[in-house]
């Protein structure tokens, strides 16, 4: 089995090696102490790269070829006052840029008119005494900032258009209800201000994004976000018995529930379940399993089951397209795992998750479990995608570039498998994606800095220092 396996994945490294394209390269000197950030605007094939230091930020933008059209610079926030680029939304075809203190309080805005090379500034206050930060999303006309108002049922909205004005809007949940993992009567402060360490501190809320693929990680979290132009989907999976779901109409503000059942299990010790969801293409996907039994199920969005899958230790695993891979842990490494008895009990002892991800008219579904990060010595510098585990702090606002990295310093269990547009499973071979071969270039070249990564239609685009030939280096990667 390791031989085959060894041979295996020498074939794909050497695949891999040659799935890239080098589309553009630029000498320049960069100083330390640079971050990069990205703009993409796929209706008019154009991205706007924000490369900053502690003095000057860069606006460039590029073309579909990568090309530089033209760029602007400006000078960078206080930094004392706004450390972190936040979000982005656009103005007449122009990006403006959001920056933020530490605690949300003050964000300050830089709008980039790339035709008369001005930059138009905006500073604002926020009052969130009494609120706690949850999460911010990103879209062409407006920048949000999504609070929960403390020990109440109201959620509240940062809202910023696109012509810099800013106001709130308040979502009241009152009519709802709300527990605890324990099935304690709370509020929704409550649910949020719930912790869930070691893998998952309270008010945290994982943003997910569809179009890349998602991480286990990241799909492991118990309280996650799906955002489109229209509505913000909220899952909360902390309750091992159901998935409560909470949509907010980004035009009139007001919120939806909905109720997703997961599968009963009978056993003496509700504590030793563990279950989790995923919502994607307007369906929901859960898992559930105890230390004997793993069910999968596919719901429709109004919690109708479409398919269900059930199996034990004695059954195999026959919807999968992947050999059972633990990577990490204490030996390090890849491994492949003989049984499924293996592979329940090992995702039930860590935290499970659900990720989705299109591959044409196919969906790829990843099926497993990750363990809390280890802080190891030897770990710390090089994690599973060697340097970038290091350096990902780089990207201040780069959710492509997180989801990439996740997997540093952690033991994950999963399996892949792929589905048709009804849910049928397709018994069809894996081919390496985008990442897979950015984890391999990254692997075999590890004198890179100032590293970007973010997705134009259909391709992957990876931007990075080479430090050695003092080049930056876009290049471009497919599934």
């Amino acid at each position: 089995m390791f031989k085959k396996f060894l041979l295996t994945s020498l074939l794909l490294n050497s695949l891999i090696s040659f799935s890239q394209e080098l589309v553009n390269y630029t000498p320049i000197e960069l100083k330390k102490n640079r971050d990069v950030f990205q703009i993409v605007n796929n209706d008019k094939k154009e991205v706007t790269l924000f490369v900053s230091d502690k003095i000057k930020v860069k606006a460039i933008r590029l073309n579909e070829k990568m090309q530089i059209i033209d760029s602007v610079s400006t000078d960078r926030p206080d930094k004392k006052n706004y450390d972190v680029m936040i979000g982005y939304n656009m103005s007449n075809g122009n990006p403006r840029l959001y920056w933020s203190s530490n605690d949300h309080k003050q964000v300050f805005s830089q709008l980039y008119n790339l035709e008369t090379r001005q930059v138009t500034i905006n500073q604002y206050t926020l009052a969130l005494k009494d609120e706690k930060y949850l999460q911010k999303f990103s879209s062409k006309d407006k920048f949000y900032i999504l609070t929960v108002i403390k020990e109440s049922n109201l959620f509240k909205l940062h809202i910023f258009d696109q012509e810099g004005k800013y106001e709130t809007k308040t979502i009241d949940l009152n009519a709802l209800r709300f527990y605890k993992s324990d099935y304690t009567k709370t509020k929704l402060y409550g649910v949020f201000e719930e912790n869930l360490l070691p893998f998952e501190s309270p008010f945290s809320l994982q943003n997910i994004i569809t179009e890349n693929p998602t991480s286990i990680t990241d799909g492991a979290r118990k309280r996650k976000c799906y955002f489109s132009e229209n509505q913000i989907t909220i899952t909360l999976d902390a309750n091992v018995d159901y998935t409560q779901v909470l949509m907010i109409d980004l035009e009139n503000f007001t919120v939806s529930e909905k109720i997703i059942r997961k599968p009963v299990i009978v056993t003496q010790y509700r504590s030793s379940l563990n279950s989790n969801s995923f919502y994607f293409d307007k369906k929901f996907y859960q898992i559930k399993s105890s230390s004997d039994d793993f069910f999968f199920t596919i719901n429709d969005q109004d919690g109708n089951p479409l398919k269900e899958f059930h199996i034990k230790g004695d059954t195999p695993i026959d919807f999968k397209n992947s050999e059972i891979y633990q990577e990490g842990g204490d030996f390090g490494g890849k491994r492949i795992l003989e049984n499924s008895s293996q592979f329940i009990r090992k995702v039930n002892n860590l935290n499970s998750g659900i990720s989705c991800y299109h591959i044409g008219e196919k969906t790829l579904i990843t099926l497993g479990s990750v363990s809390e990060l280890k802080q190891s010595t030897g770990q710390i510098a090089f994690g599973q995608f060697g340097l970038i585990g290091a350096v990902a702090a780089a990207a201040i606002f780069n959710p492509t570039m997180d989801s990439f990295n996740s997997y540093s310093n952690r033991k994950v269990v999963k399996i892949e498998c792929l589905f048709d547009k009804d849910n049928n499973h397709i018994k069809d071979e894996l081919a390496p994606l985008a990442f897979d071969k950015i984890r391999t270039f990254f692997d075999e070249n590890t004198n890179v800095s100032s590293q970007t990564l973010f997705k134009m239609e259909s391709a992957y685009y990876l931007g990075y220092y080479d430090n050695k030939t003092k080049e930056y280096i876009i290049r471009k990667f497919v599934d």
